[in-house]
């Protein structure tokens, strides 16, 4: 027989079995429904209305597949993929790639096993070949739907990661702040923010792989580069001492402050600004710990014109010692050196109601006025407290 007697043969077993697969298509894909739903647990668990999604998508799958192998002649032309535009954005999200090549799977083993009852005389090979050739460019096809929806949405998410933390860092905390957090799907708490310099990485890098390194740790995180300054903010750490472990290593070199723990991400606008304002103060401690917490920049912060730290002092220090005998005590204290037996001589007290006085002056305030550091903290404090006051 002629080449040409031949190809009119395999032309006319490809268009009888064209026309089978065509009739059968409402048959193909109730059973495929049926198999998605003995076989597929997330299948299963799906709303109905995704579960609807789900079977158009394979249904339109199998009508691309019968549509192509009707018409591919010599030439062979490339399998049309559009099918998966089908399906909502959504349905994508609640959909993975493997979920996505399980449902391929499904199709291709109920057609499979219908080949010999679908194909014309002579031609279940040709179909099986045709089945083969499909599915792998549908594969292939899934993995470039996915890979763009992952990227769009990363694109999306930083944008919004970045939105948030100029929100918090401005004190901006508006309803907009919660529809922006709900969309990244932030529910941790409590929640803490760091402040620092960057390193000399790409500052990109430096937030992805902060992200993912909260992603491992079970921890969500956000984190922008403003400038040469990192912010991060951390949310579902046990303590401060877990979320620093996590971040610390991310940031270049320079101090790094911790603002106070806060009970959500709507609340963490304070925490932010003092994280911020300690990082600008922070110069003025040179032998500060690393990390170093807001509160323990206090005295700094203040003298820098923070006004929270400021207020902060005064109602931390000064009111609760103010009209006791422990003010006179405290300023004669530290007027003196922090000399015992001066400020006894001055105020006419024997040395040891002068130490219950300093006591006194620690439970109260949580500073210690015989240690430099909180000396000088309620040296500040003391002198603010006469300003509002005068």
């Amino acid at each position: 027989m002629s080449e040409r007697g031949t190809d009119r043969i395999g032309d006319k077993i490809r268009e009888d079995t064209a026309r089978r697969l065509d009739r059968a298509m409402g048959s193909l894909g109730t059973a495929a429904m049926t198999r998605m739903e003995e076989r597929l647990a997330w299948y299963r668990a799906l709303s109905a209305e995704d579960r609807s999604w789900v079977g158009l998508v394979a249904q339109a799958g199998i009508a691309a597949f019968v549509e192509w192998f009707g018409h591919a002649g010599a030439g062979r032309p490339t399998p049309s993929i559009e099918f998966f535009g089908t399906a909502p954005r959504e349905l994508k999200r609640s959909v993975s790639l493997q979920q996505t090549v399980d449902l391929v799977r499904i199709v291709v083993e109920v057609v499979e096993a219908q080949v010999d009852d679908l194909a014309a005389p002579g031609g279940a090979d040709l179909l099986r070949n045709a089945m083969l050739r499909y599915t792998r460019d549908v594969a292939f096809a899934a993995a470039q739907v996915y890979a763009r929806e992952a990227e769009a949405r990363g694109s999306w998410d930083a944008r919004l990661e970045a939105l948030i933390v100029d929100a918090l860092v401005r004190g901006q905390v508006d309803d907009g702040l919660h529809s922006w957090a709900a969309a990244l799907g932030w529910t941790s708490a409590p929640v803490v923010v760091f402040a620092g310099h960057t390193s000399d990485d790409d500052p990109q890098s430096i937030i992805d792989g902060l992200r993912d390194k909260g992603r491992r740790v079970g921890h969500e995180l956000l984190a922008g580069v403003q400038g040469d300054r990192l912010i991060v903010i951390v949310g579902g750490a046990d303590s401060i001492k877990d979320a620093a472990r996590l971040v610390v290593p991310r940031f270049g070199p320079g101090p790094i402050v911790i603002g106070p723990e806060v009970s959500d991400l709507h609340a963490a606008a304070s925490s932010a600004r003092a994280a911020i304002a300690g990082l600008r103060a922070a110069s003025a401690w040179p032998d500060a710990p690393r990390p170093v917490l807001a509160e323990d920049l206090l005295a700094e912060r203040a003298l820098d014109g923070d006004d929270d730290a400021r207020a902060q002092l005064v109602e931390n220090v000064y009111k609760p010692l103010a009209g006791t005998p422990l003010l006179d005590t405290l300023a004669t204290y530290l007027e003196q050196g922090t000399s015992l037996e001066a400020t006894a001589r001055l105020l006419f007290v024997h040395p040891n109601t002068v130490r219950y006085r300093l006591r006194k002056i620690t439970e109260l305030t949580g500073y210690q006025p015989t240690e430099g550091r909180s000396a000088f903290t309620l040296q500040v404090g003391l002198i603010l407290g006469r300003l509002s006051v005068g």
